[in-house]
């Protein structure tokens, strides 16, 4: 099968089909073309989107990083990713099948062009010796035609009697001359027919049957290369099919990563403020005066058992039956007498309860100087009107468990800067020693005022630190205290609930009927003042100072040499440890300056 066997007299069509093909080729192209701006367009719009929904956030943003939040900026990554992977199939198709498509479809424009040249040559060169046959052929019927005439003349005057001698020499002459030309052009013709018969067979069997076959290889190239191109065109977006199965395995894995009860207790970790829900309110009693008048007059018997209190008056604690935070009650007067509270009786000899002047007036003592004991409140009150104003070092104005949360950020951050300045004057300190080793390298008094910055960082960042711990120790002690209180608290109400004095308020005691009055003598702020004083922290040993020290900074001790102070506290690695001298007064001492003796018993109390 070949076009130049089959095709030899269809070169315009040949033509045709060529063009054909190359202007399919250009076509495909400008298909693949559009296909990579489509990729190009859709990975910048996915990372346009991705871009519009990611957190823009600073790294001291404290945003709370529920996993669903967490999962959702995951699947973001792996969307940005699959973009990423359309671009990459854009851009091997650009270069692996457009890119190629252009450069073949150049090189196949340039190789047609220069086949159809070849034939055009070939038919031209074919049609010239026609041309030169068809005019010796001419020429040679011609000088026949002419021949014939002169042989035709001859011999009419040959038979004419009349003719002279001359004229038929004439004519004899005329008739040789133009045979002797009839066949000088009957041999030229005769050459001619045979060269153009000869240049025929080699244009149909040689030289158009090789151009064809040419065109037919470049045909046949061309089609393989389509071929290439498709296989290449799937292969750009088969090869990225295993990172776009990943990262949808990724977002899959994301989605799965979702835990609600992680959520919920990160809801309570950023909110939790650390405080107490509010206490019952206390029960006032206002019918003392009834009572009194009562006692005094004497007016009507009240039924004891017949008193039924309402349990919507009484769904409160009596005043100061519970302390909140756990500490011991104040002192209370010894209780009542069953006989000092009948002193009347009727004249059928029937008793009731009377209760004297003294119950009262503590009573009303009480109402009138007495605070609401509800720390939560107080603690609310005073949060507010801090938070008002500028945030504090040391975050007082933060609730409690957020205030724990923010001062160990800083300890921890601390830290981190107290590690890398450690690191770097170890670093000098290597740098110094290879310069006193060989002083060709450097001088190594010019590290001297970098170290001493550094030394001097250290301390600074120390005495941060310790700063930071001891608000974070006070922190952490109050909350235990306040957890240790509020379940003593719930403890005590529960023991409590249910049980009435004949006034109608709860009792403390189950033992104890009617609870006593406070004491007179009961300072009104003495609740703040335990509610505000934490006990000292117990000692652990005792040291003595071997050198003296200034402790001019904040939180530090001075002592002087000799000097015997107790240990509350270890050294923790930093080089500082805390003590306490004998009139209570505490800080922070260089762990070297000092000979600590631990006492087993007390240590780690």
């Amino acid at each position: 099968m070949s076009w130049g066997t089959e095709l030899w007299d269809q070169f315009d069509n040949l033509d045709k089909h060529t063009q054909w093909g190359i202007d399919f080729l250009e076509k495909y192209a400008k298909f693949v073309k559009e296909r990579i701006e489509i990729e190009q367009n859709y990975a910048k719009q996915l990372r346009n989107l991705v871009k519009k929904y990611c957190p823009k956030r600073s790294p001291k943003d404290e945003e709370p990083r529920f996993t669903s939040c967490i999962a959702f900026f995951n699947i973001l990554n792996e969307l940005n990713d699959y973009a990423g992977q359309r671009e990459v199939v854009a851009e091997e198709m650009g270069h692996r099948v457009y890119g190629e498509l252009m450069r073949y479809s150049h090189d196949l424009k340039t190789e047609r062009k220069m086949h159809l040249q070849e034939g055009r040559k070939a038919q031209q060169y074919l049609d010239m010796c026609w041309k030169q046959m068809d005019n010796s052929k001419k020429k040679f019927e011609r000088e026949c035609r002419e021949a014939e005439k002169a042989q035709q003349s001859y011999e009419r005057l040959d038979n004419d009697t009349n003719a002279t001698k001359a004229d038929v020499e004439k004519a004899k002459q005329q008739l040789n001359l133009r045979t002797h030309m009839a066949d000088e052009n009957k041999n030229e013709y005769a050459a001619q027919l045979q060269n153009f018969n000869g240049e025929q067979h080699k244009h149909y069997y040689i030289v158009i049957p090789q151009i064809y076959k040419q065109l037919q290889e470049m045909d046949e190239r061309r089609t393989i290369k389509l071929s290439e191109c498709y296989k290449g065109f799937a292969d750009s977006e088969r090869k990225v099919i295993p990172i776009i199965s990943k990262c949808l395995e990724g977002m899959i894995l994301a989605a799965k990563s979702v835990d609600e009860h992680r959520d919920s207790q990160l809801v309570i970790d950023c909110f939790k403020s650390g405080f107490e829900p509010p206490g019952d309110f206390p029960f006032e009693d206002y019918s003392q005066n009834i009572y009194r008048t009562i006692s005094d007059g004497t007016i009507s018997t009240p039924k004891q058992e017949g008193m039924r209190i309402d349990t919507k008056t009484t769904v409160g604690k009596a005043k100061g039956k519970l302390w909140l935070f756990g500490k011991k009650p104040k002192p209370q007067s010894p209780p009542l007498t069953p006989t000092s509270l009948y002193t009347s009786s009727t004249p059928n000899g029937s008793q009731y309860p009377i209760f004297s002047i003294e119950p009262v007036h503590y009573c009303m003592s009480d109402i009138k100087t007495g605070k609401p004991r509800i720390p939560s409140f107080r603690s609310l009150k005073r949060g507010w009107s801090v938070k008002m104003g500028p945030a504090l070092e040391d975050f007082s104005h933060l609730p409690p468990e957020q205030r724990r949360k923010k001062l160990q950020q800083r300890i921890d951050e601390l830290n981190r800067e107290l590690q890398k300045e450690t690191d770097q004057k170890d670093a000098l300190i290597k740098m110094k020693d290879v310069y006193e080793k060989n002083p060709q390298m450097g001088d190594p008094s010019s590290l001297q005022p970098k170290l001493t910055e550094t030394m001097s960082n250290m301390d600074r960042l120390r005495m941060e630190i310790h700063k930071n711990e001891a608000w974070l120790s006070e922190v952490e002690g109050k909350v235990a205290a306040r957890s240790d209180r509020r379940h003593s608290s719930d403890i005590n109400h529960l023991v409590t609930q249910g049980r009435e004095s004949p006034e109608g308020s709860y009792t403390d005691d189950a033992n104890q009927e009617v609870r006593g009055p406070p004491q007179q003598h009961a300072h009104p702020n003495e609740f703040d003042d335990e509610f505000e004083d934490d006990d000292p922290l117990p000692a652990i040993g005792h040291c003595k100072a071997i050198y003296p020290f200034d402790g001019h900074n904040e939180g530090t001790l001075a002592m002087k040499e000799g000097e015997i102070l107790y240990i509350i506290e270890e050294d923790k690695g930093d080089g500082w440890t805390r003590a306490r001298r004998h009139n209570g007064e505490e800080g922070y001492v260089p762990t070297s300056y000092i000979d600590v003796t631990l006492e087993k018993n007390s240590k780690g109390s």
